[in-house]
């Protein structure tokens, strides 16, 4: 990361903070010079030890564990995080999980608990944040938008997951939920944008990176050779937060290593 703060002053909330991509983002962005709430649903001890890491760096943070999927939940902890920091700048939903199945044997709970984190968690969230920019407005000596949301997607927002649909659903659901948040909030210059990661070696994919075997499979579809971590996305997300992005608006920022570039067709398919 840069010297440069360039975050300074501003607040951020981020979700599913406590592993993986979400806890990368949240060290990333406390680095930069925010503050962050780092939210997560289980995992105590990890989630405390993210505050730990931001606070190495000269930053505050606060745990608060709260689920996505339950607006009771949503709203306490961005009550929360306005009486802490005075105000929320930033938004990072990151929050996410897998249940996957064949299509045929794919149960209405599994369904039903992807879209509910994956995809209503992010509308909640959103909401919230949303409802605080337009309260607070722009803050000119903090930025120069009225408050930024980053939506974490995923490749599968483009590219089809045979035994994933319930992930994938979400994924697409997030593309567009994004532009629209994004086209119908820049009048109110609020920024929406998002971030489709693709094979990134956390805790949710250790199955597809673990042994050398999976590794070499997976890397098979990543044209640029190497499997990504969350620190990639960790940069990318704090470009997007910051006013150096400032004219970026409802556009998905693939970080990949090329996963999107349909690898299998680079020798005529």
């Amino acid at each position: 990361m840069s010297d440069r703060k360039l975050l300074a002053k501003q607040k951020a909330l981020v979700t599913g903070a406590n592993s993986g991509i979400g806890e990368g983002v949240a060290i990333a962005l406390g680095q930069a010079g925010a503050d962050v709430v780092v939210n997560y649903v289980e995992g105590d001890a990890a989630a405390n030890a993210v505050v730990d890491k931001i606070k190495q760096f000269g930053g505050n943070a606060i745990t608060h564990k709260a689920d996505v999927s339950h607006e009771d939940e949503v709203g306490d902890m961005f009550d929360r995080a306005v009486r802490e920091f005075g105000t929320i700048d930033i938004l990072v939903n990151n929050a996410g999980m897998q249940r996957d199945s064949a299509f045929s044997d794919m149960t209405l709970e599994k369904w039903n608990k992807v879209l509910g984190v994956n995809l209503t968690g992010q509308f909640l969230c959103a909401r919230a944040a949303i409802r605080e920019f337009l309260r607070r407005g722009v803050v000119p000596s903090v930025s120069r938008a009225a408050g930024k949301i980053i939506c974490m997607s995923s490749v599968h927002q483009v590219i089809p997951w045979a035994g994933h649909a319930n992930y994938a659903t979400s994924k697409g659901g997030i593309k567009l939920m994004m532009e629209s948040m994004a086209q119908e909030l820049a009048p109110k210059r609020i920024r929406v944008n998002g971030i489709a990661p693709g094979a990134i070696q956390t805790p949710i994919n250790t199955s597809a990176w673990d042994t050398p075997e999976a590794l070499k499979s997976l890397l098979t579809l990543i044209p640029y050779g190497r499997i990504g971590l969350p620190e990639d996305i960790a940069r990318a997300a704090v470009w997007l937060a910051s006013d150096d992005s400032d004219y970026v608006v409802g556009t998905t920022l693939f970080v990949d290593g090329g996963m999107t570039l349909y690898p299998g067709f680079s020798t005529n398919g």
